[in-house]
């Protein structure tokens, strides 16, 4: 049985040549055998349960991959991305033609650092459609990296799937490394901040190459008065919160960086702000902090005195340490971002008044309502000011398409129409 080890899958590169052979040993591997989307997810769903181990359980995000990587996940996705025929390597009849997906090729990768499972989850999108996958790997992730790909490679039988991925890892400045991984691939996915983006997207990519870009965005929670100030339900609304915003140290794009509580007539957010507090120190016990690095802790410290600073009616709540912090105030205005589990809890007139100034930058909305009619009305209002995922608290962070309002699969494969000659 063909076998392949995670020191051939993830290396460090040193030279644009390295970069070309390992291109070219990758469209060796697509070249001589197809695997269908549904073979990818039958490997993928081995992975998953290989993933299920009490030693891995305080790795980064590794509940939220294991769930990722689930059949019961990525069946769905893929059924409404490409179709049922296409998922199983198939042509569709549409019309007098038909129909069927096919790879780009290589799908490169470039992942965010701050999120430590992203360079999987963006690997499993091109592989999904059936692509080899080249994978630049940030620095501070090359060792959590190696540990789950790892797992991967014990639970692909025949290296099928294996053998179409390279993983590399060299310093961000190495723009000769950089334009060579470009240059070697069909298609790219692209995340990060501004800075980021905007060097990959200038890197020689052959002009067929198509590129699907996730960007620097925040994203924010929203209740209104029926939701936050019933006293049955504020303990179920406060953990989703709380586990919304512990999640990836809040440094995803998905991640709430700021609540907006709507007023209600007669209705106080004492009571509610208690049980917020209480919950986040809850989930701190759970789940502390591991480490913080200097720059965040300084941060947050000195967001804290300048949120007290600024208006006699801003108020904080905040442990000694900087484990979290819920900097409280009024507004509709959403302040520049902390991170490092810092909540902003603004209170407002209406809902409505807040979306509406929205300029695009807002990827998910994380809602907790009791009215559902204002529901769909908020949601609406959102769509327009350029929201892409409207959903309930506590599921801010799933990862499913689309995303940022485009799909997942689709982008890294060419749908081919066939009308036959002989008709």
């Amino acid at each position: 049985m063909t076998t392949i080890s995670i020191t051939e899958i993830a290396k460090d590169v040193g030279s644009p040549a390295e970069i070309s052979a390992i291109a070219g040993k990758l469209r060796e591997a697509i070249s001589q055998e197809e695997i269908s989307p549904n073979e990818v997810v039958g490997v993928f769903d081995s992975w998953a349960k290989s993933l299920d181990t009490r030693e891995l359980d305080d790795l980064p995000g590794i509940a939220f991959l294991r769930m990722w990587l689930r059949r019961g996940t990525l069946e769905p996705i893929i059924a409404r991305e490409l179709g049922i025929a296409s998922a199983e390597g198939r042509w569709t009849a549409d019309g007098r033609a038909k129909l069927r997906a096919f790879p780009l090729g290589i799908v490169g990768h470039w992942p965010a650092g701050n999120v430590e499972i992203q360079p999987i989850l963006s690997m499993t999108c091109g592989l999904l459609g059936g692509n080899a996958a080249l994978v630049r790997i940030p620095s501070g992730l090359v060792e959590l990296t190696r540990v789950l790909m790892d797992k991967l490679v014990h639970s692909d039988a025949g290296a099928r799937l294996t053998r179409r991925i390279s993983m590399v890892s060299f310093k961000h400045e190495r723009q000769d490394l950089q334009a060579a991984m470009a240059q070697a691939v069909d298609g790219a996915m692209i995340w990060g901040g501004k800075d980021a983006v905007l060097q990959i997207r200038a890197l020689p990519f052959p002009h067929w190459a198509r590129l699907a870009v996730f960007g620097p965005r925040i994203s924010v929670a929203a209740m209104d008065a029926g939701a936050w100030s019933n006293p049955e339900e504020q303990e179920t609304w406060c953990l989703r919160l709380a586990r919304d915003v512990w999640q990836f140290d809040q440094q995803a794009c998905s991640s709430p960086q700021v609540l907006f509580l709507e007023r209600g007539s007669g209705c106080s957010t004492v009571q509610f702000l208690s049980r917020l507090q209480r919950t986040f120190e809850n989930e701190n016990r759970a789940h502390p902090r591991q480490m913080i690095p200097a720059v965040m802790t300084s941060t947050i410290c000195r967001a804290r005195a300048s949120w007290l600073l600024e208006d006699t009616a801003h108020r904080a709540i905040f442990p000694s340490s900087p484990d979290w912090t819920l900097l409280l105030g009024s507004g509709t205005e959403i302040p520049e971002p902390v991170q490092g589990k810092t909540l902003m809890v603004l209170e407002v007139d209406d809902l409505r008044g807040a979306i509406s100034k929205w300029d695009g930058n807002v990827q998910t909305l994380g809602l907790g309502m009791a009215d559902a009619e204002k529901e769909k009305e908020l949601a609406v209002l959102a769509g327009k000011r350029g929201v892409d995922r409207i959903v309930k608290l506590g599921r801010m962070h799933v990862f499913v398409s689309p995303w940022d309002g485009v799909d997942l699969i689709r982008p890294m494969v060419r749908i081919v129409r066939h009308v036959g000659s002989t008709e």
